[in-house]
């Protein structure tokens, strides 16, 4: 018998102190092993999740058995293998609670593919949440459902939303495109000290025909001439606004007359 073939004998066989050796044992084969012996237990099994360096086949190997599965600990810690195979990630998906699935699209070490499923399950749960979760997940959320919060303008929520940390631009820029963006979102945007500085958001803000004229006057000596133009087309914006956006176009039109460094 070689000696790899005695590890493996020893690690389907062993207990206590010598089990646990076996947890950081190099050769995947002994790993596996492991796995075979009765006296492994949800706590090893969580230790041995701990090392980032196990094979795909040994995770996949958790994976398929049941009788390991039934820890919700060891599910957790499988999940959150950066080497997990896809199959067993999205599987376990399902069976994962809300603010786990959260701390997961927020984890460095997890694919992209498997973040972007984990949000559409926070997302797909948002309408069922009481108000205590939805205000968790409006402070701390990932950015999509920081957004999907934002969209909905709860009073609560909204604020908070808008200053989590995750929310993107493009989060920000997808709710004002809705069909039916409430009222509060547009006002609120239009005065929050982040949001309303960013160019893409104020000319999304200008388009939307809720935002205050106050503000959106206020906004209008810094859009390119381009864009005033494309505005101050029949049909883009409410008559009222498109006199301001014409005669803003005009005053740019003079001054660059007179001052041909002005012209933008």
């Amino acid at each position: 018998m070689t000696e790899l073939q005695q590890e493996i004998a020893r690690a389907r066989s062993s207990s206590g102190d010598d089990l646990t050796e076996f947890l950081y044992h190099r050769a995947p084969e002994v790993v596996l092993a492991l796995l075979q012996n009765p006296a492994i237990d949800e706590q090893k099994v969580c230790l041995l999740l701990g090392r980032k360096d196990l094979p795909a086949d040994v995770l996949e190997e958790i994976g398929a058995r049941k009788s390991l599965l039934k820890s919700y600990a060891v599910k957790k810690g499988l999940l959150f293998h950066p080497r997990t195979p896809r199959l067993i990630a999205l599987r376990l998906l399902k069976e994962i609670y809300l603010l786990d699935l959260v701390q997961l699209t927020l984890s460095a070490s997890v694919s992209v593919e498997i973040k972007r499923q984990a949000e559409a399950q926070i997302i797909g749960q948002l309408p069922q949440l009481p108000l205590g979760q939805k205000i968790a997940l409006a402070r701390r959320g990932p950015g999509r459902v920081a957004g999907m919060l934002v969209a909905e303008g709860h009073p609560r929520l909204l604020p908070l939303a808008l200053d989590n940390l995750h929310l993107t631009e493009a989060n920000v820029l997808k709710a004002l495109a809705l069909e039916k963006v409430p009222v509060a979102v547009v006002q609120e945007l239009c005065r929050h000290a982040k949001w309303s500085q960013m160019y893409n958001v104020r000319l999304a803000l200008v388009r939307n025909p809720s935002a205050p004229l106050g503000a959106i006057l206020a906004f209008l000596p810094q859009l390119t001439m381009s864009d005033l133009r494309e505005l101050a087309s029949p049909g883009i914006v409410p008559d009222n606004l498109r006199n301001y956006l014409q005669a803003e176009v005009l005053r740019r039109m003079h001054a660059s007359k007179n001052h041909p460094s002005l012209k933008s």
